[in-house]
This record gives C-alpha cells, structure tokens and sequence, in this order.
C-alpha cells in the first residue's frame, strides 16, 4: 500500500493529498508535524520536506514528481494529458506555476521569513499572476477546457489559502473565484482537507 507523508498546512502535500482521493485507491496518510519532524523524514528526501510517498522500495519525493508517478500507475481517471504535445504544454505550464506563483507561496509560508517587503511582495507577485490567469477561465471550465487535470491540482491549494495568505484578487479576477468554487466542490477536494486546511478559509 502506498503510504504519504503529509505535512497538515502543507500547500505541496495537499496537492497529493487531492491526486490520492481523485483517483479512489487505497493509500495511508501519515501526519507530520512541520516543525517537529520525525528523523526518517531526512533519511526518506534529503531535504527534509514533505510531501514523500512510499511504495514497497520506491520512495518520491517533490509534488509534481509525485502526482505523475501516481497518475501513471493507476490511469483512470487520468490527470495528465494523453496526447504527448498537451502533456508537455502541461509540465511547461505546471513549470511556470513553480517558478511564478509557488516560489511567492513558499516565501509568505517560511516563519522564518520576518521581512514584512519581501511578504508584501509575494502577495502582490501571486495576486497578478492569478490575475492574468482570469481571461482563460471565462470560457473554460477548467485550466485545460473542459477536462479536470493536474494543473487543476498544482494551483487549487494556493487558491484555498488566498485569505490565510491576506491576498484579495481585483475584480477583474472574478473568474478565477468561480473556479476555485468549482476545484472546492470537488468530492476529492473536500476529502483531502486536514482540519487545519478547513479553517484556512472564511
């Protein structure tokens, strides 16, 4: 059985956590405390972060490289793109959410991380890119059309902590907030959650 190393309020382990439940297989999550980690977490990802999936002998550790280990070994239903052009416009796409939106999240998630500018400029960085990202959802239902998929999945914990990160999107990002609506009333979604996550969001 596959079992995840999870982190509570992990944005990155949530993503798993959301892959695990959309794709209704049988998986042990295991709870970590971020700022008390059990020693075999540094024996397991040399660097010492959740999320980490282990199966048998194979241990993985990264989200991205997580998920699409996951998505390979049970298909259905199938997250990443069949066609190989899509899929690699997709792993470019989930490059750029990294680089673009999820360094500014790991910088407003670091305690350590007490320089009010550098937070301030996160959040103004993440609020613009979602931004750009509205005119794509007016039409679409998902990021990719119609079709669920793992970009869906990278960006929906950044999403649900826009309060918790004291970031408020313009308006003329409305179309954004539909669609986190529709990512949160996802029965994978919902399950995935940890108690802490639930209260992350008014």
């Amino acid at each position: 059985m596959m079992v995840l190393y999870s982190g509570t309020t992990c944005p990155f382990s949530q993503r798993c956590r959301f892959v695990l439940f959309e794709k209704g297989m049988d998986f042990e999550i295991r709870d970590i405390d971020l700022y008390n980690k059990p020693e075999d977490i540094s024996v397991m990802n040399p660097y010492g972060q959740v999320p980490i999936l282990v199966e048998r002998d194979l241990i993985l550790y990264e989200s991205s490289i997580i998920n699409e280990y996951i998505d390979e070994r049970f298909p259905h239903p199938q997250l990443m793109p069949a066609d190989p052009i899509m899929r690699a416009r997709t792993r470019l796409f989930l490059y750029n959410f990294e680089k673009e939106l999820f360094i500014h999240v790991s910088t407003l998630e670091d305690r350590s991380q007490a320089d009010t500018k550098t937070k301030e400029a996160a959040r103004h960085n993440i609020r613009d890119r979602l931004a750009q990202l509205a005119p794509l959802l007016l039409k679409n239902k998902y990021l990719l059309g119609e079709e669920f998929s793992m970009l869906d999945v990278a960006i929906a914990p950044l999403l649900w902590r826009l309060d918790h990160y004291e970031i408020e999107l313009p308006k003329s990002a409305a179309p954004i907030q539909k669609y986190a609506e529709r990512l949160f009333s996802r029965p994978a979604y919902i399950e995935a959650l940890t108690p802490s996550e639930k209260v992350m969001r008014r």
